[in-house]
């Protein structure tokens, strides 16, 4: 019989106006991957805070090896054997991947200076060990986010923990990257580690779980092993009801062209781009990762420089030297990575929705709070953004709710297209039916929008045409009688060439 590596019994907690667990009970056991299961705001990531000792319990207690601890800080979490991977990538852009693999934890030299010698060597060493060929002198700021991900994984491994959390770790990894993570689960599995493994991607829960529990409205609604679940039950008590159609496409009258952009090219490793948006559109971007998608967006909003080419905004050429000519162009993005991107996480809902349009709300020098508090109330209750009041600071919200916040600053602007890179990346179903809804509500306002993904479901289901990239260039356009994963799959493998 498997032992509890770790077991919370009875945990509750609550912010202002919200109460985030009620008596949740949870347990891993040696030797197991317990997938942790529920819609954003259900309170996973709560859970997995008071595991970790970022925030303290109100009730309840948690025993490690049957023994009652109190996890009062990270630090006393690492030293019981609790490792963490967030979702949210928290780090230091010039720090180097040596120094972020032994942070608070230097080999010293005789007389107590950092002995670089040996952290190269160790770093060297476990890059092998994880058929990881990073320079270890790389700064942070010069990883993307998938390898952030892929480092955020190996510093856990390193540390050698008896329980290790991981949230969503596989949102911005490939597919190789994937399949060497589950080998490494199975491998820390096999030597009797607990994983506790948040996801909402059914293929991963159903391959990896030995158990699954399902929170609801911050309370763990059900827990069984793997096969007494499927796919649907585990849907139905994450959201409580049915949802029905997955993807909520309507047939929208497309109108003229909006945006065009025609030999389109940039130094950050995309080049001769060229493609057009009608108004009602939702035009795809698919592609492996690498492939050169979000470079391209980025260079569009004014975020990354670009060379050659040109943009027209209907039918007009503009120029898109910064963000701000973007936004003036009726162009917004809401970013991959929303948290160093599109929010401020220390600051309120309420600023952060107008972060990027105060100047409506001041007449004469003066700021008319009343009328920035009731446009923040309105465009918070239409996207249905999920939170006490708009006073609250944004980190406190769940990730999907931090989306929705980042996608009404951007709706204040009024804009005519939307660029949507990755913006179900890490939330779960019901969260990702809200922005599918979002979506078609937006089109059928006669906005425009270009959506980067790379689950090819979601693509498929919401897209009225699609372009695929690969190695930097647009290797195809597809109709969406046209679209099916295997034609999408050939084109992005660059198998296959067709004239756009």
């Amino acid at each position: 019989m498997q032992n509890n590596l770790l077991e919370v019994r009875n945990i509750s907690k609550s912010f202002p106006g919200v109460k985030a667990l009620e008596d949740v009970c949870f347990s891993v056991k040696e030797g197991s991957v317990h997938v942790l299961c529920g819609e954003n705001g259900a309170g996973k990531s709560t859970l997995m805070k008071i595991i970790n000792g970022i925030y303290q319990p109100d009730g309840g207690e948690t025993l490690i090896r049957g023994e009652k601890v109190e996890i009062n800080s990270p630090i006393r979490a690492g030293e019981l054997g609790i490792s963490m991977i967030f979702q949210e990538l928290n780090y230091t852009p010039e720090m180097t991947i040596e120094e972020s693999l032994f942070a608070g934890r230097w080999p010293k030299k005789r007389f107590g200076q950092i002995d670089w010698k040996t952290i190269r060597q160790k770093t060297l060493q476990l890059l092998k060990q994880e058929n990881l060929s990073y320079d270890p002198q790389t700064k942070l700021k010069d990883l993307s986010i998938s390898n952030l991900q892929m480092l955020e994984i190996l510093k856990a491994i390193s540390r050698d923990a008896d329980i290790i959390i991981m949230d969503e770790p596989t949102s911005s990894i490939t597919n190789k990257e994937i399949e060497i993570l589950f080998e490494k689960i199975a491998d820390l599995r096999a030597r009797g580690k607990g994983i506790v493994y948040i996801s909402h991607k059914m293929d991963e829960i159903f391959r990896i779980a030995d158990e699954i529990s399902i929170l609801r409205d911050g309370k763990v609604v059900e827990t069984r092993p793997k096969d007494k679940f499927d796919i649907d039950s585990v849907i139905a008590l994450m959201v409580g009801r049915a949802l029905g159609q997955g993807y909520p496409k309507e047939d929208v009258p497309r109108g003229d062209v909006v945006l065009e952009v025609e030999n389109f090219s940039g130094p950050t490793g995309f080049s001769d781009i060229s493609f057009n948006v009608r108004k009602g559109e939702i035009v795809g971007f698919a592609g492996l990762v690498g492939a050169g998608r979000t470079e391209v967006m980025r260079a569009l909003f004014g975020l990354d420089p670009h060379f050659g080419g040109t943009v027209k905004v209907h039918g007009a050429p503009v120029k898109v030297r910064n963000v701000q000519d973007s936004i003036r162009n009726g162009v917004v993005m809401l970013s991959e990575d929303r948290r160093r991107y599109g929010i401020v996480p220390i600051r309120d809902v309420k600023e952060n929705v107008t972060l990027a349009s105060m100047e409506q709300f001041f007449q004469k020098g003066r700021l008319h709070s009343a009328r920035e508090r009731s446009r923040v109330e309105e465009i918070c209750s239409k996207i249905n953004v999920k939170m006490a009041s708009i006073d609250v600071q944004v980190s406190t919200l769940s990730g999907g709710n931090q989306q929705k916040v980042v996608l009404s600053k951007w709706m204040l602007q009024d804009p005519d297209i939307l660029i949507l890179d990755e913006p179900t990346r890490g939330i779960d179903v019901g969260a990702k039916f809200e922005i599918y809804k979002l979506m078609t509500s937006l089109v059928k306002e006669g906005k425009s929008i270009i959506m980067v993904s790379s689950e090819l479901p979601e693509l498929i289901g919401m897209c009225d045409r699609m372009y695929v990239m690969a190695e930097g260039r647009i290797t195809g356009e597809l109709d969406r009688a046209e679209f099916s994963q295997e034609t999408i799959m050939r084109y992005a493998m660059n198998m296959a060439r067709k004239a756009v």
